[in-house]
């Protein structure tokens, strides 16, 4: 196919140069003026008749690569509908990396398990997902990194996590959406100049300081969950290395011990 005939090369420069016009385009833009854009488009999506639909097939779209902005869309669900937007948010997660998921193992098939066969990396990251099963991948699911819509990239290029799994692992990063989508609901009336400039003091403040701290908490646990999710890899992966070097040393003791076995396995491969 089309797809598996990319050279990587042209790939990763195609991500640099999206990224790179993206970071242009919001300084360009400036950041408060982009809020306000993204507030007024909130309140116009909420008084149109299937806004929550547009947002959910937004979500889908940023499920696939090399589109961004997963956790900002959640931002958006919060400008515009509040916590009530949890539930079409949810639901747009779960089917957007679901068919992320799909799409990406059936057109990369080829190309994956050309590269994988290839890639040391790679099939030990295999091994070891394949080792410890779903708890990992849930950890691996939930942690920071890999970003969203590449985490949706990496579960479909490896073959030992199933769909069954996937969607199941998915499940439990809806908490973060819900923080996400809190922390929306608060910065919706400090992104309106209008009402910024009807607030007094110590309103701003307690906005301000309740965004913050819900931010500081999901990057706090966020990086506890990262650093463990680093030691399970390791620690499995080190298991893995120790029984294959274990395996390796019993095998060269067997053929010294043992050499009329071995004379007798070959003279059989010889007679194949």
């Amino acid at each position: 196919m089309v797809y598996d005939a990319l050279p990587v090369q042209a790939i990763v420069w195609f991500l640099v140069f999206f990224y790179g016009c993206l970071i242009a385009l919001i300084l360009l833009v400036t950041p408060s003026r982009i809020a306000q854009f993204v507030y007024d488009l909130a309140q116009r999506i909420r008084h149109v008749p299937y806004g929550s639909l547009v947002l959910m097939i937004a979500v889908v779209i940023a499920s696939f690569p090399p589109f961004i902005g997963h956790s900002t869309l959640m931002n958006v669900y919060g400008f515009t509908y509040g916590l009530q937007g949890f539930v079409p948010a949810a639901i747009s997660t779960i089917a957007g990396s679901a068919a992320a998921f799909v799409t990406l193992r059936h057109l990369f098939r080829d190309r994956l398990r050309q590269w994988t066969s290839t890639n040391d990396n790679w099939q030990a990251l295999e091994s070891v997902i394949r080792a410890k099963g779903l708890g990992l991948i849930i950890l691996i699911r939930v942690s920071p990194f890999p970003p969203w819509v590449y985490s949706n990239s990496l579960f479909a290029g490896i073959e030992a996590v199933s769909l069954a799994q996937f969607a199941l692992a998915t499940l439990f990063v809806l908490p973060r959406v819900l923080v996400f989508i809190f922390i929306g609901s608060r910065i919706a009336s400090l992104s309106d100049g209008e009402q910024r400039s009807q607030m007094d003091a110590q309103t701003k403040f307690i906005n301000f300081l309740v965004i913050i701290g819900s931010v500081v908490i999901s990057l706090v646990v966020s990086s506890i969950l990262y650093s463990f999710m680093k030691k399970e890899v390791a620690a499995i992966h080190t298991d893995s290395s120790r029984t294959d070097d274990y395996n390796a040393t019993v095998l060269d003791d067997t053929e010294q011990n043992a050499p009329l076995l071995t004379q007798h396995l070959t003279d059989v491969q010889a007679n194949d």
